[in-house]
């Protein structure tokens, strides 16, 4: 016999499920939609005809007619969106340059999106990407200006008995500057970077009685929870960190420290994830942390009981993802699209529609995969495998 479960637990998780799908609706129309606007803005700046600008695939939810004949529309499965240029045959910007030259007169010929300059081009494909970088640019500098980041300090309160940090020599009072090679502005910053090392030995530079000793530690991998009880494999190195003298040093940034320590957490979230990106590639990565829209849906939910400020921040980082894994060379994403460019300038002329189909297939095959990979991680996660 199977015992129901009270009624009010039944509508807790049901709220708590809400809750989670209206987070992440919201993510995912933010960052999508300045992904697209970045296409659409340089599209527009040079004369190119867009024809639909739409969140989502599929049916369309609901939609409206801009003044110069843009479809607006939101559609009902969220995850991604596309902007469809004049005379292109689908929304991968496909198009048979000779047809179209049959097939418009002169004046429509220069809203073409194929018959613009090589550079043109490259701008309005990779505009997506920009897009997305500006935003996470512009997500930290206000979070810098307004609500401040942390200099405290990362003094060694402890080091644990027989933890890869004792072994490797560390001790107690030290002060932590740098974890392979990058620099360690705050407290904060230590877990966050022996998480994302993707090296089997870490290295460490720390303070010791005003000289710099560099330190190589082995960490443990063991399996755990992070701060929103989701499963990870941590990497331990045995430490307890303290401020020093139990002083915090947070404090708000004008304009420009703000903007220079933006580009900074940007340009380190981009290397490291195509560092882990390769580590995967070469075996050496953990495959199973990646994840997938699933796993985006339920931590942006757990992250937005935090408040305004962990979301938005959260937001900047799919930002990032999301501008980084289009600018790969892979068929349907925008790298590929550059990748088709870049063959265009050294033959001096575009690929054949028939390659380019299928270098499109290829893509599709890919994607497919990486999508299957990263959600069956994801129903991992949940349990259910």
């Amino acid at each position: 016999m199977i015992r129901r479960p009270p009624r009010s637990t039944l509508s807790s998780s049901s709220a708590a499920s809400d809750v989670y799908k209206r987070q992440f609706i919201v993510l995912i129309l933010v960052v999508v939609f300045i992904h697209e606007y970045g296409h659409y803005y340089f599209a527009k700046r040079y004369g190119v005809g867009v024809t639909d600008f739409s969140i989502g695939f599929g049916k369309e939810l609901i939609g409206w007619n801009d003044k110069s004949g843009t479809r607006w529309k939101i559609c009902w499965i969220p995850l991604g969106g596309y902007v469809k240029f004049f005379g292109d045959r689908n929304v991968f910007s496909q198009a048979d340059q000779e047809e179209l030259l049959k097939k418009y007169n002169k004046e429509d010929q220069e809203k073409l999106f194929v018959t613009k300059p090589l550079y043109q081009r490259s701008l309005i494909v990779a505009g997506g990407p920009i897009a997305n970088f500006v935003l996470a640019i512009f997500i930290f500098l206000f979070i810098y200006m307004f609500a401040g980041k942390d200099f405290t300090p990362a003094v060694i309160d402890e080091v644990q008995k027989d933890s890869p940090a004792e072994v490797a020599g560390m001790q107690k009072n030290d002060v932590i500057l740098e974890i392979d090679n990058n620099k360690v502005e705050s407290i904060l910053d230590v877990s966050k970077l022996i998480l994302m090392s993707t090296s089997e030995i870490v290295d460490f530079k720390i303070s010791r009685y005003d000289q710099e000793v560099l330190l190589k530690v082995k960490p443990k991998i063991v399996a755990g929870v992070d701060n929103l009880g989701n499963k990870i494999n941590k990497r331990i190195v045995g430490i307890k960190l303290s401020p020093y003298n139990n002083e915090i040093n947070h404090k708000r940034l004008g304009p420009a420290n703000a903007l220079i320590e933006s580009v900074k957490e940007v340009y380190f979230v981009t290397t490291s994830s195509l560092k882990y990106m390769g580590s995967m590639l070469t075996g050496s990565g953990d495959s199973s942390q990646l994840g997938g829209p699933i796993r985006i849906a339920k931590i942006s939910g757990q992250v937005a009981e935090f408040g305004i400020l962990p979301f938005i921040s959260m937001m900047a980082y799919i930002s990032i993802s999301l501008g980084l894994i289009n600018l790969f060379p892979i068929p349907l994403l925008d790298g590929g699209h550059l990748m088709f460019y870049a063959f265009e300038k050294v033959l001096g002329k575009p690929l054949s529609q028939k390659t380019q189909e299928g270098f499109f297939r290829i893509g599709m095959f890919l994607l497919l995969t990486l999508m299957f990979f990263a959600t069956f991680n994801d129903l991992k996660d949940l349990g259910l495998f």
